[in-house]
């Protein structure tokens, strides 16, 4: 454990806070500009988050040792020839740099889909660590997958660490045991009824599949076709309400999406369920950020050596 102060940006449901607090950190700033995200985050950790992060003054943002942000994935519309600061002007991807160019903290976090790698040919990640590199960055960016990291879903997302002072002993965390199901999920016979699918929606998955996994959860693709697995496919905050089915015939349960995100049971779900399952779809996996951190912190603390 270590003791160190760090700001959560584009903070969700507290994802990053929540990985933060278990490694010992302490948050002094958070920003969220959903207001039902804002709700949950308060009412969990204490704070309320500030709203737009273009409305706030770089200046004004604590001191801090660590900044954490899934940032959202715009495109970068106007990216042309020019190089590193100025190629993300009116992006929010800008928000991190002027943070990061005004506090100079001693590590970064940031977390965002898999596709940013590929986006626009490589051309936004490219130009996204070109940025943080002449910010004065060592910079290490790497696609890992929450079900590497204790979690039953299948969540690949884009890291990329940064250290204020060259920090040749990084490496992200080796995978480690994917976490059950079975203690993921709740008993079916103390679950809503609300939460099973129709004898209708039933009755169709099974037409196109049956599975010999159990406990599983059936995921259906955009083409419709049905598979199942000893996990779950990843949580998307937009997608249909039956793209995932605990063994063919129910929903997921608020409890349960944040479950297979880390959120320990001891965080209290105070928005409905419609806003639960949207936040709990863009969560970042507190277990892998928990992991990422740690082999951080051990890497930095260990620098000189």
């Amino acid at each position: 454990m270590h003791e160190f102060t760090f700001i959560d940006l584009f903070a969700g449901i507290g994802g990053f806070h929540e990985a933060g607090t278990q490694m010992g950190g302490r948050c002094v700033f958070a920003c969220e500009i959903d207001k039902h995200a804002r709700i949950a985050y308060k009412h969990n950790y204490r704070m309320e988050p500030y709203g737009d992060i273009t409305a706030i003054d770089e200046n004004c943002v604590p001191d801090h040792d660590i900044l954490f942000a899934g940032f959202p994935c715009q495109p970068f519309s106007i990216i042309g020839n020019r190089k590193g600061f100025e190629d993300t002007r009116g992006t929010l991807f800008f928000e991190i740099e002027r943070i990061l160019r005004a506090k100079r903290p001693s590590m970064f976090i940031l977390e965002n889909v898999k596709q940013l790698k590929t986006h626009d040919n490589g051309h936004t990640f490219r130009v996204i660590i070109r940025s943080l590199e002449c910010l004065g960055y060592d910079v290490y960016p790497a696609v890992l997958n929450a079900l590497n990291y204790g979690l039953p879903q299948k969540r690949e997302r884009t890291v990329i660490v940064g250290f204020s002072e060259k920090t040749p002993h990084f490496k992200f965390p080796e995978p480690i045991e994917c976490g059950k199901l079975e203690d993921i999920l709740e008993d079916d016979r103390l679950v809503d009824r609300k939460h099973f699918v129709s004898k209708a929606i039933r009755e169709k998955r099974s037409e196109r599949h049956t599975s010999d996994i159990f406990p599983s959860i059936w995921h259906e693709n955009v083409g419709g076709n049905v598979t199942s697995h000893p996990f779950s496919c990843a949580l998307r905050a937009g997608a249909s309400h039956n793209y995932l089915l605990v063994n063919g015939k129910r929903r997921l349960t608020p409890r349960e999406m944040l479950r297979l995100q880390g959120f320990p049971d001891t965080f209290e779900i105070v928005c409905s369920d419609a806003q639960t399952r949207k936040q709990a779809g863009n969560a970042v996996p507190v277990n892998m950020i928990r992991e990422v951190l740690r082999a951080g912190l051990s890497a930095f603390l260990s620098r000189a050596g």
